[in-house]
């Protein structure tokens, strides 16, 4: 009974300074100290041993380096402008297929995904990429903007993902091993996307700029944008640097050549290399470093929140509590399962992904785990489940980034909503591939029994 009430307290403390708006690392921070005061009858001093012990813990840690690694691989690799490059070069090798500029987008996000591992970042950069070439060239701007917003998904499932990551992290799952089972799902994801893309432009070539041939006149006769044409040399020069970050990273982490944290700081070097060699300066390096420290270090203060507040639901019985509220519903797996994804697709609306993993992984994946669930496949249909939420009315976070990075370009004022509309088959794809993955899990996992 007494673990109860600790439960419902911390519970309600947590959800009430989350709506409150108070900042999700506070939060949990706050509501751990809590439940520790009161686990131990409000012995304060071992509220602030345990806080300086698991923040030293935390820090210490060598396998955390990984993420601000990958970020400054990342940022490097994305301020050469290697990406703008190759998605050119992808632009100008799909002439021939329907709604080549949306293909070309979905396939550039993919790439830029390896690159960030950032969703967020991937909506913002091809917004400003992508979105004013397909308007010239007379595309539905609410299908232009759908397809940027949908295919930054692929930001959290192709590797390596920031949210693979962090699940690797919390649950202390296999990093390389869920890399690697992100790689099927996310060409699956990828290629429903692209028939989706091109059926649509076969069906409806209004949508594509197809039968508007003042506009497309007026797009091949306007003057270029003020981003550089980019010559073959140095789209092919991109396209093997990128290649070559690729299979020296995740190939030298799949077949064990290096842990995850070593292949991100060979990323990292390569990444530098690259910049070097496209023109980036010491003023560059600097910013690019003092961007992803900006960026890192909140994450990084979340993670060690989130080990505070994983001690304190062992402590507490917390976690058991739970998981036997759910294990004791007589509900079938996939019920419960069920009940997992709309909690992540309610949250996606309200929060970030990475709070959405702090706040339900921890909890989520042992239930997962004991109804027979692969570890490894579940981490996969979470993090699909997650990025969904970032697409879902009418707060998705993706969808407002995207409105905000064109706002200044926008002329026809396209709202919020229509760009939401727009974006809803992709999130039917990703709940289909979703259901996929609960129905064969082998999707996720062949590559990673193959390999580990």
């Amino acid at each position: 009974m007494f673990e109860a009430n600790i439960a419902t307290v911390l519970i309600v403390c947590l959800l009430v300074m989350v709506a409150m708006g108070v900042h999700i690392a506070i939060a949990l921070g706050m509501t751990s100290a809590l439940g520790v005061f009161l686990v131990t009858d409000g012995n304060f001093d071992i509220v602030l041993k345990m806080l300086a012990s698991t923040a030293y813990e935390s820090l210490r840690s060598y396998e955390f380096a990984v993420i601000p690694l990958f970020m400054l691989m990342g940022e490097f690799i994305a301020k050469s402008g290697a990406v703008a490059d190759v998605y050119q070069g992808i632009q100008r090798g799909l002439r021939r297929i329907p709604g080549r500029l949306a293909v070309a987008t979905l396939l550039g996000n993919a790439l830029f995904s390896f690159v960030t591992g950032v969703s967020i970042a991937s909506a913002a950069a091809f917004s400003r990429i992508a979105y004013p070439e397909m308007k010239r060239f007379g595309y539905h701007h609410g299908f232009a903007l759908g397809a940027i917003a949908g295919s930054s998904c692929l930001g959290m499932l192709i590797p390596p993902s920031v949210l693979m990551i962090v699940w690797g992290l919390l649950t202390e799952r296999s990093i390389g091993q869920i890399f690697l089972a992100g790689v099927l799902p996310g060409l699956l994801l990828v290629t429903l996307f692209v028939i989706y893309v091109v059926s649509m432009a076969i069906l409806r070539p209004s949508l594509v700029g197809g039968g508007t041939e003042t506009a497309i006149e007026r797009a091949r006769s306007a003057q270029p944008d003020s981003t550089p044409t980019s010559s073959p040399g140095q789209i092919w020069g991109s396209a093997i640097g990128i290649i070559m970050v690729i299979l020296a990273v995740l190939g030298g982490i799949w077949f064990g050549i290096f842990t995850p944290t070593e292949g991100a700081g060979a990323g990292a070097f390569i990444g530098l290399i690259m910049a070097i060699a496209k023109g980036m300066r010491y003023r560059g390096m600097i910013e690019a470093i003092l961007s992803v420290g900006r960026t890192s270090a909140p994450i990084l203060l979340l993670l060690v929140s989130a080990s505070l507040y994983s001690r304190t639901l062992a402590m507490t019985g917390v976690s058991n509590a739970i998981q036997d509220i759910f294990l004791g519903a007589d509900m079938l797996p996939w019920m419960v399962l069920a009940v997992m994804v709309g909690i992540w697709f309610i949250l996606g609306m309200f929060i970030d992904s990475i709070s959405i993993m702090l706040l339900t992984v921890t909890i989520f994946e042992p239930i997962a785990v004991s109804l027979g669930y692969d570890p490894i496949a579940f981490a996969i249909i979470g993090i699909l489940a997650i990025e969904a939420g970032l697409l879902t009315p009418p707060f998705g976070l993706l969808v407002y980034t995207v409105k905000a990075a064109i706002q200044d370009d926008d002329d026809d004022g396209i709202s919020v909503m229509q760009i939401f509309r727009s974006s809803t088959p992709y999130w039917f794809i990703m709940l289909f591939v979703m259901i996929a993955i609960v129905n064969l899990p082998q999707i996720a996992t062949y590559l990673p029994d193959l390999v580990f």
